[in-house]
C-alpha cells in the first residue's frame, strides 16, 4: 500500500517526523512532495499517474479551499481515493462537493461541540460577538485553544492567590531578574485539571498529557464522528461500517481481465469498448452490475498472466499485481482463490467451484484384426485348452481300452463270438472330444463309469469354458475398447514417456509447487527441471495434448470446455483438488461484500447456471459423442470383426477337399492293385460315378479276379484273406453289394450270382 505525504510548507516535515522514524513498515511506502496553491493541479497528476491513491495532506488552512478545487478538476473525488487531513478544524470548510462521490475524507477534531458543557460555553462566548460568528466555525482552531489556555491560567492564579498575596511586578526582558511567584504560578498552572473546548485539560511537565482527538469521516450527509485518538488508548474506530459506505451511482469501475476461452474472449469484426469482449464471465459481469447498479471499463492485463509469486523475490505478476497496484478495481476471469492470493489480494465468494484434472489425446480404439474371434480367451488360455483337448482324449483313448466295460460283441446273433470290439479309437477318442467341446450330438457314448466320469469332467469344463467364452466374446465384439496409456495421475507420475505440464504462471504451477504430497512433489520436480513442458495459454497447451505424448494439468471447468468441443480430446482421472474463482478486488474494497451477495443471489436464481449451460453445452460445434455410455455403447459387426470366423471355415473346408482327394487317390490305387488294373482305368471309372449327379447312391458291383473262385461253390476266405482293422479287432471282409449281381473272375472260370 502506497501512502503519499504533501508536505505544503516547510513545517510540516517537523510536525510529521515521526512517520520517518524507524523501523518503517515493509508494506508501506511514503513519497513525500513539496507543493503550494499554484502547482496543486500538477502535483496530483503526478500523484495520479503513478497509481497513488492513500494521500496525507498537511497545508496551511488558507490553501486548503485551493486543494479541494484542484481534486475536483484533477476528477480524484471518488471512492478509491483516501484523503487525510491533519487539520483540526476540517469542519470549517465547504466540503459539499465531495459528499455525493463517496470519497474517503478523515480528519481529527479538538473539539466535540455535541458536549453539552461545549455549547453552553459557546453560547455564552457568542453573547460578545455578532451573530452568525460561531467560534468553531472560524478558519482555524485558535479561539478555542485560546480559551482552554487564558482558563487554564485564570485557574492557576486563582490557586497562587488562595496560598499566596500577589504583587504585581515590573519585569523586563532584558533583565535576567526572575519573577519570585513565576514558578509557584508554573505549578499551580501545571496542576490543574478540569474540562475545556478542546476536551480533558491536564499537564504534565507543562505538557498536555490527556489529549483526545475525534476522527471524522465525510458522510453523504455530513462530516460524522466515527472513532477516536487518544494519548492513552490510542486509535479507537467505532463505526466501521462507515469505511465501506459507496454509492454505484454514476461510478465507472476500471475492471482487468485476461482472454480465456470460453470465460474471456474478444468478438469478430470491428467494435470498441466493452463490446469488444464476450464470453461468461462478461455475461456474468453484466449481471452483476445490472444488479448493483454500476459502470465499468474493460481492458487486458498487460503480461497476459493470471498472476503468481516470485519466490525469490516477493513480487507478483498478472492481474494479481494489477490488483495490488490498485490498476484496477476488479478482476474479472477464471481467476483461482488460494491462500497465497488471498494474502496480498480480496476475493468475492466463488462463483464456480472446480478442480484439477488431466487432459489427454483420447486413445486409439483398438486395431481391428481378422481373427478377433479369438481375443476373449488369452493366447496361454488357448494353448491351455489345446493341450487339455488332447490329454483327455489320449486319457479317454487308454481308459477305454483298460476298461472290460468298453469292449462289446459286434455281432449279437453270435453268442459266442471270439471277436470285441472298442468303439473308442484313437480316432474316435479324439472325434469324441472335440464334438463335445463344440456342444454337439454325438453317436460315441461311453459305457463304462470310468470313462463316463471323464466324460463328465469334459463336459463341465466345456460348459463353463464355452460360457464365459460366449459372454467375453459379445464385449469384444461390439464393445468399442481403448488402450489407454494412463488412468490415473498416480500412473502420469510413475512414468517418463508421456511429458506433462500446466499453465505458466498459474494457480495450477502453484499448486503443484507448494504442494505436500509425495505424488505431487515428484511431479512439480519433473515439471521444475523441465521449464519447456510449461505453456503460456490454454490453447497451447491443447495444441501440445493433440500432438501426442502430452499430458495437460488444467482446471475441470476449462477442460471440459476442451473435451465438448474436440472430441479427439478426453479427462484422464478424477478431481486432484477442489476450490473455486472468484472475483478479485484490492483489499478493503467495499466492493466485495456487496459483489459477494450479489453473486449468491444469482447463483440461488439459477442465473449463473444459465449462463454455464449456454457456454459450454450449447452450440454447433458442440461435440457429440456420449461420453456417459461410450464403455456399453454396442457396434454393429463388420467383416473386420468376424471375418476370421469365415476364415476358419473356408481352411476347414479346403482341408476336407484335400483330405477327400488324398482318400480318393488313396483307395483308387489301393483298388487298382488288389483288382490288377491300371490306375488310370480304376480312376476314370471312379470319378465317371462320382460325377455322376442322377447315379445310385449305391457303388456298382465290383469285378474281382482270383484263382480260388469255383463255380457252384461257396468260397470261405482263410486267415490270410482277412483284414484288420486300426481298433484292433478281426472282422471279415465285407463284400460290396449292388443291385446287380456279383461277377467272380478267377483265372479262366467266371460264376455269376
Amino acid at each position: 500500500m502506497n501512502n503519499v505525504l504533501f508536505d505544503l510548507h516547510y513545517s510540516a516535515l517537523i510536525k510529521m517526523q515521526q512517520l520517518l522514524k524507524p523501523p518503517m513498515p515493509k508494506e508501506v511506502q511514503f513519497t513525500f512532495r513539496k507543493s503550494d496553491s499554484t502547482q496543486f493541479r500538477d502535483t496530483l497528476k503526478d500523484v495520479r499517474m503513478r497509481g497513488i491513491y492513500s494521500i496525507i495532506i498537511d497545508t496551511k488552512p488558507e490553501n486548503l479551499p485551493n486543494l479541494l478545487t484542484a481534486i475536483l478538476q484533477i476528477q480524484m473525488n471518488n471512492y478509491k481515493y483516501h484523503y487525510h487531513f491533519t487539520t483540526f478544524d476540517i469542519e470549517a470548510h465547504n466540503l459539499e462537493n465531495f459528499r455525493y462521490n463517496f470519497v474517503n475524507m478523515t480528519a481529527y477534531r479538538m473539539v466535540d461541540s455535541e458536549h453539552l458543557m461545549v455549547k453552553q460555553v459557546l453560547r455564552d462566548m457568542e453573547k460578545f460577538q455578532s451573530v452568525g460568528q460561531s467560534i468553531l466555525n472560524r478558519s482555524n482552531l485558535e479561539p478555542a485553544l485560546m480559551y482552554d489556555s487564558v482558563f487554564a491560567l485564570a485557574r492557576g492564579l486563582q490557586a497562587l492567590e488562595r496560598g499566596a498575596v500577589l504583587r504585581p511586578v515590573n519585569v523586563s526582558c532584558e533583565d535576567e531578574n526572575p519573577w519570585n511567584d513565576g514558578s509557584s504560578l508554573f505549578n499551580y498552572v501545571n496542576a490543574a485539571e478540569y474540562r475545556g473546548l478542546t476536551g480533558k485539560i491536564q499537564f504534565k511537565e507543562g505538557r498536555r498529557s490527556t489529549l483526545k482527538l475525534d476522527l471524522l469521516k465525510l458522510r453523504t450527509e455530513k462530516l460524522d464522528k466515527v472513532g477516536e485518538w487518544s494519548t492513552t488508548s490510542g486509535l479507537n474506530i467505532s463505526n466501521h461500517e462507515a469505511f465501506h459506505e459507496f454509492g454505484t451511482r454514476n461510478i465507472t469501475l476500471r475492471v482487468t481481465t485476461i482472454e480465456t476461452i470460453p470465460y474471456v474472449m474478444l468478438k469478430a469484426g470491428n467494435h470498441t469498448g466493452n463490446d469488444r469482449f464476450e464470453g461468461f464471465c462478461i455475461e456474468l459481469l453484466q449481471a452483476i452490475a445490472n444488479y448493483l447498479g454500476f459502470q465499468y471499463e474493460l481492458y487486458f492485463v498487460p503480461d497476459s498472466k493470471f498472476g503468481a509469486e516470485n519466490t525469490s523475490t516477493g513480487e507478483w505478476n498478472g492481474l494479481v499485481r494489477e490488483i495490488i497496484d490498485k490498476n484496477a478495481d476488479l478482476a474479472v476471469a477464471s481467476m483461482t482463490i488460494n491462500y497465497a492470493r488471498e494474502s496480498v489480494i480480496d476475493f468475492t465468494k466463488p462463483f464456480m467451484t472446480l478442480g484439477i484434472r488431466i487432459l489427454f489425446k483420447l486413445p486409439s480404439t483398438m486395431p481391428t484384426r481378422l481373427f478377433s474371434f479369438m481375443s476373449p480367451l488369452a493366447i496361454d488360455i488357448w494353448l491351455y485348452v489345446l493341450a487339455a483337448y488332447i490329454l483327455v482324449s489320449s486319457t479317454m483313448f487308454i481308459v477305454a481300452r483298460f476298461s472290460p466295460y468298453e469292449w462289446h460283441n459286434p455281432h449279437p446273433c453270435v453268442a459266442e463270438s471270439d471277436v470285441m470290439e472298442n468303439q473308442f479309437s484313437m480316432a474316435n477318442s479324439f472325434w469324441f472330444t472335440i464334438v463335445t467341446l463344440m456342444h454337439q450330438g454325438c453317436d460315441l457314448n461311453p459305457k463304462a463309469t470310468s470313462t463316463r466320469i471323464i466324460g463328465a469332467i469334459w463336459w463341465f469344463f466345456t460348459l463353463i469354458l464355452i460360457s464365459s467364452y460366449t459372454a467375453n466374446l459379445a464385449a469384444f465384439l461390439t464393445v468399442e475398447r481403448m488402450i489407454t496409456p494412463i488412468e490415473s495421475v498416480e500412473d502420469l507420475a510413475s512414468q517418463s514417456k508421456i511429458s506433462y505440464g500446466t499453465l505458466e504462471s498459474g494457480s495450477t504451477m502453484t499448486f503443484f509447487r507448494d504442494s505436500r504430497i509425495e505424488t505431487y512433489q515428484k511431479m512439480w520436480r519433473y515439471m521444475e527441471n523441465r521449464p519447456n513442458v510449461f505453456v503460456g495459454s490454454y490453447e497451447e497447451g491443447v495444441a501440445r495434448v493433440l500432438q501426442g505424448n502430452y499430458a495437460f494439468l488444467m482446471e475441470s471447468t476449462m477442460l471440459d470446455y476442451m473435451v465438448q468441443r474436440n472430441c479427439n480430446l478426453t479427462e484422464v482421472g478424477g478431481l486432484l483438488d477442489s476450490k473455486g474463482y472468484g472475483i478479485a478486488t484490492p483489499i478493503g474494497s467495499p466492493w466485495r461484500d456487496k459483489i459477494s451477495l450479489a453473486i449468491l443471489d444469482l447463483q440461488e436464481k439459477g442465473v449463473i447456471q444459465i449462463l454455464y449451460n449456454r457456454w459450454w453445452k450449447s452450440g454447433a460445434t458442440t461435440c457429440s459423442r456420449d461420453e456417459k455410455g461410450k464403455e456399453t455403447k454396442a457396434n454393429a459387426l463388420g467383416l473386420e470383426n468376424i471375418g476370421g470366423v469365415f476364415v476358419v471355415l473356408l481352411t476347414g473346408l479346403a482341408v476336407a477337399i484335400f483330405t477327400a482327394i488324398f482318400e480318393f487317390c488313396w483307395s483308387t490305387k489301393k483298388n487298382a492293385y488288389n483288382q490288377r488294373q491300371s490306375l488310370c482305368s480304376e480312376m476314370a471309372e471312379e470319378l465317371r460315378f462320382a460325377m455322376k449327379c442322377r447315379a445310385s447312391r449305391q457303388r456298382p458291383a465290383l469285378r474281382r479276379q482270383c484263382s480260388k473262385c469255383i463255380p457252384g461253390t461257396t468260397y470261405v476266405p482263410n486267415a490270410m484273406d482277412m483284414n484288420t482293422q486300426e481298433n484292433g479287432v478281426m472282422q471279415m471282409l465285407d463284400i460290396r453289394k449292388s443291385a446287380s449281381p456279383v461277377h467272380f473272375e478267377c483265372g479262366d472260370c467266371r460264376h455269376h450270382t
